[in-house]
C-alpha cells in the first residue's frame, strides 16, 4: 500500500462515519419533532387533518384552534383510547374507531367503507393512530382520491417521509404503499380524473 492510499483511506472512513452520523442525527431530531408537534397537518385545510395519537390535552388545543368535529381513531381499541373517548366526549366531538393495521394491506371493501365515513363524518375532521405517519397517510391519500378527487400523485403525497412514513419495500409499513396501489381501479371508478 502506497503512503498515499494509506492516508486517504482513513479520511473516508471517518467521512463516512460522519456522514451516517449527521444522517442519524437528522434523523433522530426529525422524529422528534415530530412527535413534539403531534405530527399534526393539513390534508384540505379548514376540512381534514391528520395526527399522531392526540393527548387530550392536544385535542382540546386542536377543537379551539381548528374547530374539528369529527375524530377518527385508526388504532382501534388502545391504552389511551378511554381518555381520548372522554375528551371528545367533553369537547362535543363524534368519535369513529376505524381499527386498522400499518403492517396488513386494507381490502377493498375496507377502503370504500372508510371512504364512505370520512365522506359522512362532520367537518372539520381529525385522522389518527399512533404516529400519524403510516395509516394515517393511508387513510388521508385515500380521503384526497376517494372524496376530495384530486389526481393520484397529490393523494400519493401523504404517504411520504414528511410524515414519518417509510416508503420502501423493506419496511413493515410499506402495505399501506401496496394498498393504495391496489385500490387504484376502484378509486378510478368514483374518481375517473386519479390518473391524472
Amino acid at each position: 500500500m502506497t503512503p498515499t492510499a494509506s492516508r486517504r483511506f482513513p479520511r473516508t472512513a471517518i467521512a463516512a462515519l460522519c456522514l451516517l452520523a449527521g444522517s442519524f442525527l437528522a434523523g433522530g431530531s426529525y422524529a422528534l419533532y415530530l412527535t413534539v408537534t403531534d405530527n399534526f397537518h393539513a390534508v384540505i385545510d379548514g376540512e381534514v387533518y391528520r395526527s399522531s395519537q392526540p393527548s387530550p390535552e392536544a385535542l382540546a388545543g386542536f377543537s379551539k384552534r381548528y374547530g374539528i368535529k369529527t375524530i377518527i381513531n385508526l388504532r382501534g381499541n388502545n391504552p389511551v383510547r378511554s381518555a381520548e373517548v372522554e375528551q371528545a366526549k367533553t369537547l362535543g366531538i363524534e368519535h369513529i374507531d376505524f381499527p386498522m393495521s400499518a403492517y396488513k394491506e386494507l381490502s377493498p371493501e375496507r377502503a370504500m367503507k372508510l371512504i364512505q365515513v370520512m365522506k359522512d363524518a362532520p367537518k372539520p375532521l381529525l385522522i389518527h393512530c399512533n404516529s400519524g405517519a403510516d395509516r394515517t397517510g393511508l387513510a388521508s391519500a385515500l380521503y384526497l382520491a376517494g372524496v376530495d378527487k384530486t389526481s393520484q400523485g397529490v393523494a400519493e403525497k401523504q404517504m411520504s417521509i414528511f410524515y414519518g412514513h417509510i416508503g420502501l419495500p423493506f419496511a413493515r409499513a410499506f402495505a399501506m404503499d401496496r394498498s393504495f396501489e391496489k385500490l387504484e381501479p376502484y378509486l378510478a371508478s368514483i374518481n375517473p380524473d386519479l390518473s391524472s
